[in-house]
């Protein structure tokens, strides 16, 4: 069967708007009742950067995660907001870029991922461990935000996948796998392939551009894209944007182990890519090695046991 991939021209985060465009968006794929039965528990899991730089659009923008949020509502879901940022937490990142509205006027719980563990099936990444956030949920629903990248040429669907695995794993895996490329994509392809989301839905409305995934500067991409298939998904936008899939380790992955389907074989009943196709997107200026190197991630780990185990504690003992 063909993958569906759903795109529209969308250039606002209005929310009235956005109600509308993701109605338009996801009746093809049958509307959100065809992904969240009454009583699901459902994870939205943005791309929770970091809080640092709130008006450069590095995080899923929060109006698309809340109109997704009254729409798993609306299908009788329960859904939960989860990430594992690279940079603070889940919770404070979420309100730096001001993700409040969802918490207290939908009441859709903040959680870290960073509970209980599961290990990965598959002999290369067994000891690739996820969280137990992700992998209870009853329906996973990936919300990316398209975004260049230093060390992965761009961040899409299945590379925000990886704020599953939790915590001090990322930077493991990294300084583990990022010495080849292609390893490190079939790492966060094989991650994709276990949390196995439901729902992509992207936002490309406002992308990241040039030395992301933070570094960058936003630009006006006008895009919204929905699909079953994350990798499907993927592979238009990279389309998209004009950029060589061979560029893209999650991509060039996904194409290695069969799971990328061709242009020509995924049907977009909506908009295609070669409509929605923009001129000029800036990649980064130069790349950075995937690995963090092993003194930074000693040097970040020290930090947290020692915030973990000595700071925390002696501060409660003087609040007494």
């Amino acid at each position: 069967m063909q993958p569906t991939v759903s795109l529209l021209r969308v250039e606002s985060y209005d929310r009235p708007l956005l109600q509308a465009a993701l109605d338009n968006l996801l009746a093809p794929l049958g509307g959100m009742a065809a992904f969240v039965k009454p009583g699901d528990r459902v994870l939205l899991k943005p791309n929770l950067l970091t809080g640092a730089r709130p008006t450069k659009e590095c995080t899923t923008n929060f109006a698309l995660v809340y109109c997704v949020a009254q729409k798993v509502i609306e299908a009788g879901g329960k859904p939960f907001l989860g990430d594992s940022p690279a940079f603070g937490s889940a919770k404070g990142v979420a309100l730096a870029n001001g993700y409040q509205p969802i918490w207290e006027e939908l009441g859709v719980p903040i959680v870290e991922m960073k509970g209980q563990r599961y290990q990965v099936a598959g002999e290369e990444f067994n000891h690739l461990l996820l969280s137990k956030e992700a992998m209870e949920a009853d329906v996973v629903i990936n919300l990316p935000k398209v975004k260049s990248h230093m060390q992965l040429t761009l961040t899409l669907g299945v590379k925000n996948l990886f704020g599953c695995v939790p915590g001090k794993m990322k930077a493991w895996w990294h300084m583990e796998a990022g010495k080849d490329r292609d390893r490190f994509g079939d790492m966060l392809v094989e991650t994709a392939r276990t949390i196995a989301p439901n729902l992509t839905i992207l936002d490309g409305i406002v992308g990241h551009e040039g030395n992301g995934p933070s570094g960058g500067e936003p630009r006006l991409l006008g895009v919204l894209g929905a699909s079953a298939n994350v990798f499907a998904l993927d592979r238009a936008l990279v389309n998209i944007l004009q950029v060589d899939p061979a560029q893209v380790p999650t991509i060039a992955a996904s194409q290695r182990l069969g799971l990328c389907p061709e242009l020509s074989d995924i049907t977009f009943p909506l908009l295609t890519p070669d409509e929605l196709q923009l001129e000029g997107w800036k990649l980064p200026d130069q790349m950075m090695p995937i690995d963090f190197g092993a003194p930074r991630v000693i040097k970040s780990t020290f930090k947290h046991l020692y915030v973990r185990f000595i700071k925390e504690p002696l501060g409660a003992y003087a609040r007494q």
